[in-house]
């Protein structure tokens, strides 16, 4: 019963009994649970007092077995004792015919224990869900316990429920057999635990006398015994000659020297200390040949020196002038002598408390080790094109999916698309108003382009493409009649209006704010645009193909500055001015808010796995964001002077640059890789200079191609430049 580790507690044996505490167990508790009733327990008893005393003439007699084959049946013996309640005991006549079972000192031999955990505590189990683990690995959950009513309701129910336990080890219930009653009725008596033992036994003599008195010999001690033993002495000798030899060697005790350096330093002043925390007062200046009494005349300074020493601060000011006096009775008394003696002792009771230790490490070796760049080619060097034709500030660029063409737009109210290889521009539109952001469809098969200008949004046709690309675009772009709203909404109809464009052809979709960012979703159908004076209007989708205008299902928390579409999922990113959150389209739910610690949030761009996302600010810091990792920002690189204007990532290449009001492009190395264990490396690469400043402004965008590892920036000197490598 031990090695099972079973847990009796009283509750379990009293649960008839409802004077009974939960505790310790006593005998009389557990006879009033098995028999049926007072009588038949009271009856059993004196049954029992009658077999003991009748027992002195026989042989070992089992008092829990039943012997009584009276045809009146008026004796109970111990079987009787262990039938449940209301239920008859079987007929014992049978009982001698039966073989006799084997029996073992272990309960081991009858069930195996189901947890494996040895001698670990339960304790550690506590809270957790399982109790241990199995032969096979797995866990054993824990059962839920019932409480103290229904596991009335249940002992009354069922009648065998007084014979249960619980075994806290294998998390179980376990039924007693009538063997295991037995045992544990004689054990609260305070008998052996099995019936066919005799306490009382005759002693049997160990002791084998053989006509002898005493059991121990009585013959004298031999002489040996009194003698040295000339094994050991022939072994010591050995030793000796050992020792002499110089084959065994004794280390010497280490001798302190004596002696110590007068002048010397006391570094070494802690080991003697025994007190661990010991600090060694400053050392004193030693004088020098300037404070002898009669020094040389190199040391004596004139009156111009004495004069100059009056012009220092005190700090800098010398704290002893050399004297010159004939003799040592005419040296007068030190007039600082008090003062540098309080000095001293401030010196000494301000002394810090705490000891230091300095380690040598070379600062090289804290620098991460970068891989050179001649490893990391190609990515843009120098500048190899310029796109010159803008009188304004270029604000915006874009390239389409093919990178054959990029268009740009300025404040001089002009859009224009340029050939990339050759610079030639292609067309123009002028719209007489400042252009803040152009893109390109994604689509190769719709090159159509977006233009945002004031509180207008102007998709146009380009013209480029094929016979069907050009018929597909234009039944895209037909718009038969000004409309508000498509879908007949008044809310709507006060934020955007839609009209065809009939200057250029195309739409031309109207806000009620100015539109400061354009982003097109993968897909090519789908655009947003944001508003910064819109407040909780301030972002909008428009749907090209059913020329439907709708807010999102989100309440902004600050003034937005830009959006993106994930790459890959239904994901939509917003930057305020201090955080960048996450939604789920789909699910119309926040995922996740990412804290980026900046200023004010300028710009963003996503890696094209959309793991990745870096932020660029007004304060010329850049943030990545490992999207996987965390809600902060992996590393944050401070390399702008001035207000970062725009990030961008490459769609191929591990390269990714910011632009800047300081007339410099960045251009960094970003590696992602698939593996989650390994993070992503980061190695700063070329700056890109050939912009000149206008009106405090720099490069206000840069964007690269989207198969080769160019960079193309628009600065604020009306040019447009193109990086290869």
């Amino acid at each position: 019963m031990t090695e099972n580790k079973r847990v009796f507690s009283g509750t379990d044996f009293s649960d008839n009994d409802e004077d009974s505490l939960s505790g310790s167990l006593h005998s009389d508790d557990f006879d009033s649970d098995v028999y049926d009733s007072e009588a038949e327990a009271s009856s059993l008893r004196e049954t029992e007092s009658a077999d003991e005393e009748s027992s002195g003439d026989e042989d070992a007699v089992d008092t829990d077995n039943v012997t009584d084959d009276n045809e009146d049946g008026d004796g109970v013996k111990g079987d009787d004792l262990d039938s449940d309640h209301g239920e008859e005991g079987e007929s014992e006549g049978s009982e001698p015919d039966q073989p006799p079972e084997e029996e073992s000192d272990s309960s081991e031999d009858e069930v195996a224990p189901r947890n494996t955990i040895g001698d670990v505590p339960l304790e550690w189990y506590r809270d957790e869900k399982h109790v241990g683990y199995d032969f096979t690995g797995k866990k054993i959950t824990k059962k839920e316990r019932q409480d103290k009513l229904d596991s009335f309701l249940a002992s009354v129910d069922d009648s065998k429920n007084w014979r249960k336990i619980y075994d806290e080890y294998n998390d179980e219930e376990v039924e007693l057999t009538k063997e295991e009653t037995k045992l544990i009725r004689r054990m609260l008596k305070g008998e052996a635990p099995h019936a066919d033992f005799d306490p009382y036994a005759p002693y049997v003599d160990w002791f084998k006398w053989d006509d002898a008195k005493h059991p121990l010999s009585s013959a004298p001690e031999p002489k040996r015994r009194f003698l040295p033993s000339k094994w050991e002495a022939k072994k010591v000798v050995k030793y000796v000659r050992a020792i002499r030899q110089g084959l065994i060697k004794f280390d010497k005790p280490e001798e302190e020297p004596n002696v110590y350096l007068l002048w010397g330093d006391d570094s070494r002043s802690d080991e003697k200390s025994k007190h661990l925390s010991y600090i060694p007062p400053p050392k004193l200046k030693l004088p020098g040949h300037e404070e002898s009494y009669n020094p040389s005349l190199e040391y004596i300074p004139t009156e111009e020196e004495k004069a100059s020493y009056d012009l220092m601060d005190e700090e800098d000011r010398p704290k002893f002038i050399p004297k010159r006096f004939t003799s040592l009775r005419s040296i007068p008394a030190y007039e600082n002598a008090l003062k540098e003696s309080f000095e001293r002792c401030l010196d000494l009771y301000l002394c810090p408390r705490v000891r230091k230790k300095r380690i040598n490490i070379d600062p090289e070796s804290l620098k991460p080790k970068l891989p050179s760049r001649k490893d990391l080619r190609p990515y843009p060097v120098t500048c190899y094109l310029e796109y010159r034709g803008h009188t304004g500030a270029v604000t915006s660029i874009s390239t389409d999916s093919s990178g054959q063409w990029i268009a740009s737009g300025s404040t001089d109210g002009s859009v224009r698309v340029w050939e990339v290889e050759t610079g030639r521009c292609l067309k123009i539109w002028e719209f007489g108003e400042a252009v803040q952001r152009v893109a390109w469809n994604p689509l190769p098969e719709l090159p159509i382009l977006a233009v945002s200008m004031g509180p207008d949004l102007v998709i146009l046709d380009t013209g480029l493409g094929n016979d069907e690309d050009q018929k597909k675009i234009k039944e895209l772009l037909l718009l038969e009649k000004p409309s508000s709203a498509p879908d007949d909404n008044d809310n709507m109809a006060s934020i955007v209006s839609w009209f065809p464009e009939d200057k250029y052809g195309g739409i031309r979709l109207r806000h009620f704010k100015n539109v400061s960012y354009v982003e097109w979703h993968r897909k090519g159908d789908y655009l947003s645009a944001v508003m910064p004076a819109g407040e909780t209007r301030g972002i909008v989708v428009h749907q090209l193909s059913k020329k439907l205008t709708q807010k999102i299902p989100f309440k902004l928390h600050g003034l937005p500055v830009s959006t993106l579409f994930h790459p890959r999922l239904s994901i939509f990113f917003i930057a305020t001015k201090k955080n960048v959150r996450v939604y789920d389209l789909l699910k119309k739910r926040l995922i996740k808010k990412l804290e980026t610690g900046l200023r004010e949030v300028s710009s963003m761009s996503i890696h094209p796995s959309g793991d990745n996302l870096i932020v660029g600010s007004k304060e010329g810091k850049i943030c990545w964001f490992d999207m996987d990792l965390s809600t902060r920002p992996y590393k944050t690189l401070k390399n702008h002077p001035k207000d970062i204007t725009n990030v961008a990532f490459h769609r191929s290449y591990p390269l990714f640059a910011s632009c800047s009001d300081d007339c410099t492009a960045y251009v960094f190395h970003g590696m992602v890789y698939n593996d989650l264990n390994q993070n992503p490396l980061i190695v700063p690469l070329e700056i890109l200079r050939g912009h000149t400043a206008s009106n405090g402004r720099g490069v206000l965008d840069c964007k690269f191609h989207p198969r080769q590892p160019w960079l193309f920036t628009a600065g604020a000197d009306s040019t447009i430049k193109l990086y290869c490598h």
